[in-house]
């Protein structure tokens, strides 16, 4: 089979009718049958059967199904990257950002992107730091952004701009107008732990529990989305970056940095050994300048 004879089994298995299968290839009704009767007599077995007005597939073709939706899978990316080049002459700005970074900051800068670079395609991904170092080295992603310098020889740093750890709490929990927290003011608070490998973590919760007494942790999840969501629902209190914080205090949940202040830094990750797209440039200027002011406020 060829790729015109795919393209029409999957129509007619979509719709379950030749008429509505043409519209939907925007092909005249007479080559759809025309293709479905070639692609029967080159496999040697019927694949649709008419059934009260409908064509209904085989078992042979229900067979082929599976295969046939793969191969629609792997057709997407070319398509996409077909479309863009016809439409803008460019191809798309993949950036993959930490979860974080993807929900409360990069939604802006693309934002304002799309008002100065109005035909610049844009795709984002949402990985954790591991993976965007993974996906730059593989040439999958032009830019990487995330709170963590990976040092990988083969992978360029730059720091955007800088923030601080915050405690997450309930709403009421901290005095009005706190402007901080010592780290002495949580011993013995119930408090929700990180699971995973996050390089501030293990600095952070060894003070911790150097604290007397030591906090306690009976929960521990993946992500700081998801210690903001277990305060959220009563477990305890939570240290979060800066842009999860933001996204917290927005929703009524009571943040402030911690004392002594435990810096972050938010990094842009390119491939040292490729050129970027000149519209890199033009995002990582959006992106400090949105930074800076949301870690302002």
């Amino acid at each position: 089979m060829r790729l015109r004879h795919i393209e029409v089994i999957q129509a007619l298995l979509q719709t379950g009718h030749v008429g509505t299968a043409a519209e939907w290839l925007q092909l005249p009704t007479d080559d759809v049958e025309a293709r479905l009767r070639e692609a029967e007599s080159q496999l040697g077995f019927m694949l649709f059967a008419s059934v009260r007005g409908r064509l209904q597939a085989t078992a042979e073709a229900r067979a082929l199904q599976v295969e046939i939706a793969r191969i629609y899978d792997a057709l997407e990316p070319v398509q996409r990257l077909a479309s863009s080049l016809k439409q803008y002459l460019a191809p798309p700005l993949r950036i993959i950002g930490t979860p974080p970074l993807a929900q409360q900051l990069l939604p802006q800068s693309l934002a304002a992107l799309r008002r100065r670079l109005p035909d610049v395609p844009c795709t984002l991904l949402s990985e954790p730091t591991r993976h965007i170092v993974r996906s730059l080295l593989l040439r999958e992603s032009d830019l990487g952004l995330s709170l963590h310098d990976p040092e990988h020889p083969d992978i360029h740093c730059q720091v955007l701009a800088q923030g601080k750890l915050q405690l997450l709490a309930p709403h009421g929990w901290l005095q009005p107008k706190q402007k901080y927290i010592s780290l002495q003011d949580l011993a013995g608070q119930a408090m929700v732990g990180l699971e995973g490998q996050d390089p501030l973590s293990p600095a952070l919760e060894h003070k911790l529990q150097a604290l007397r007494p030591a906090p306690s942790i009976h929960t521990r999840v993946q992500t700081h989305q998801m210690m903001r969501s277990m305060v959220e629902a009563g477990e305890g209190l939570a240290i979060v970056d800066p842009f999860t914080a933001l996204g917290a205090r927005a929703s009524g949940l009571d943040t402030c940095p911690l004392s002594p202040a435990v810096p972050v830094s938010l990094h842009a990750l390119t491939f040292k050994h490729a050129t970027p797209p000149s519209s890199i440039q033009t995002l990582l200027g959006i992106v400090t300048e949105q930074a800076t002011a949301m870690l302002a406020n």
